[in-house]
């Protein structure tokens, strides 16, 4: 029984929150009167012994605990005898271990923050060595429109930074103090959770005892938000593996971040990034685990949601050491600038400009596309860019074009025509990395 139902193996990672947490509840159980000074005093001294212990490797964690709020309590009630046992005064291990994990979310969610913003930092930094390079950007795979290099490395900013806003949101509902709420219905003792509320740095304490005792949202909206971030990193991992490849030859990938094929010799393969793609799975899969989780419990507390630490301890860890090994990885990727502009006609990414350009002439947007398409499928018959096809052969499709078009066809001219605000247009590129760097 005591090894199927513990959870010290893993929940020991809170013993730094266990410890905080307990040492301004004995704070607050002194200032009400409910403990004396001197018991307040040698709980704090024995609690900071009990941390010292555990940092140095000395305390032994043991199944007989359950978990580790037992634990420290066990050890400093052999340090106190009766005065350690007055610690659980006005407090269930219901409060105890919500309050943990919120501090522990908390402090995770800050970590988590951080790393992100290397990880844009990292992608600003290739920004301002691409705004000359120009990409194919697709859409259903295939070839679209031309932008920026460095117009594609900041929309991975932005994707990122809605993961951070994101943590930020989840700090704002994950920073209430449940303890206090007892194991379900409060306490009959003259308590000051306002108190312990500041002490810990939370912004306000729960209102409802049965909620506060049964509510794991905020395990779950950490979760969520470490999925998406996980899904971002997939997909971008998922566009420098295809774009390594022979096929593509966009982009030189760090050899340290590869490994080669234990058969073929000349293989380089793209471990790190199909490792980043696999392990957004994992991340995905707790949370789905944490949902169904909570999915069927009355209210309020059921031992179920000891159950909640595995998922959400693997899923920061697993995006904290994808995003820790992505930032090199795009730190030092380098670009295959001549393989990118030697195809860079093919697919006709400046059709779309010729279509506007049209528009301007006071086409009708359905009349101009139909007759770029029409443009666009003699160039493909004759196999050349549109900016290589004999005006003749435009105007047959549209009479009023004159050699002016040519001003606005090929992939470089189309480019530089982008002006509207978000655009890769060269002015609005270099406006986004200037803000990015203020923002980062």
């Amino acid at each position: 029984m005591l090894q199927f139902s513990e959870s010290i193996s893993y929940d020991q990672r809170l013993y730094k929150h266990d410890i905080n947490g307990s040492v301004a509840h004995a704070q607050m159980l002194a200032k009400t009167g409910l403990i004396t000074a001197e018991d307040c005093q040698q709980i704090e001294q024995g609690l900071q012994a009990i941390r010292h212990e555990i940092e140095q490797g000395q305390f032994e964690f043991v199944a007989e605990h359950e978990d580790i709020h037992m634990a420290v309590e066990h050890r400093l009630i052999e340090k106190l005898g009766d005065v350690g046992r007055k610690l659980h005064t006005a407090r269930s291990r219901n409060d105890q271990v919500s309050t943990d994990l919120r501090m522990w979310i908390r402090e995770a969610s800050e970590k988590m923050d951080h790393q992100l913003s290397l990880l844009q930092a990292a992608f600003l930094m290739q920004a301002q060595q691409t705004t000359d390079l120009i990409l194919p950007a697709y859409t259903h795979l295939q070839r679209a429109q031309p932008v920026l290099g460095a117009h594609y490395m900041l929309a991975y900013c932005e994707k990122f930074n809605r993961d951070r806003q994101r943590f930020e949101e989840v700090n704002k509902r994950n920073n209430i103090l449940p303890l206090g709420t007892g194991a379900v219905a409060g306490t009959s003792l003259p308590i000051d959770r306002e108190m312990v509320c500041q002490q810990l740095g939370f912004e306000s304490v729960s209102t409802n005892s049965l909620d506060a005792s049964s509510d794991r949202d905020f395990v779950l909206d950490a979760c969520y938000a470490l999925s998406l971030t996980g899904i971002h990193l997939s997909g971008w991992a998922e566009e420098w593996i295809l774009w390594s490849t022979v096929e593509f030859n966009f982009i030189q990938l760090p050899e340290a971040f590869c490994t080669c094929s234990s058969m073929m010799p000349q293989k380089i393969n793209p471990d790190v990034l199909e490792l980043i793609r696999g392990k957004a799975s994992r991340v995905v899969g707790h949370l789905n685990s944490l949902l169904t989780l909570i999915k069927g419990l009355p209210l309020a507390y059921n031992r179920d949601l000891q159950e909640d630490k595995r998922p959400i301890f693997d899923a920061f860890d697993t995006v904290f050491s994808c995003l820790e090994i992505a930032v090199p990885l795009i730190e030092q990727s380098q670009w295959n600038r001549e393989s990118i502009g030697k195809n860079l006609e093919q697919g006709y990414l400046d059709a779309t400009t010729l279509m506007e350009y049209l528009i301007l002439q006071g086409i009708p947007q359905r009349t101009a596309h139909h007759a770029v398409g029409t443009i666009v499928r003699k160039a493909m018959e004759s196999k050349t860019p549109l900016r290589d096809l004999p005006l003749h052969e435009m105007q047959s499709v549209c009479d009023s074009l004159d050699e002016h078009v040519y001003e606005i066809l090929g992939t470089e001219n189309a480019l530089r025509a982008f002006s509207s605000q978000g655009s890769t247009g060269p002015a609005q590129v270099k406006s986004q990395i200037a803000s990015w760097k203020n923002r980062l």
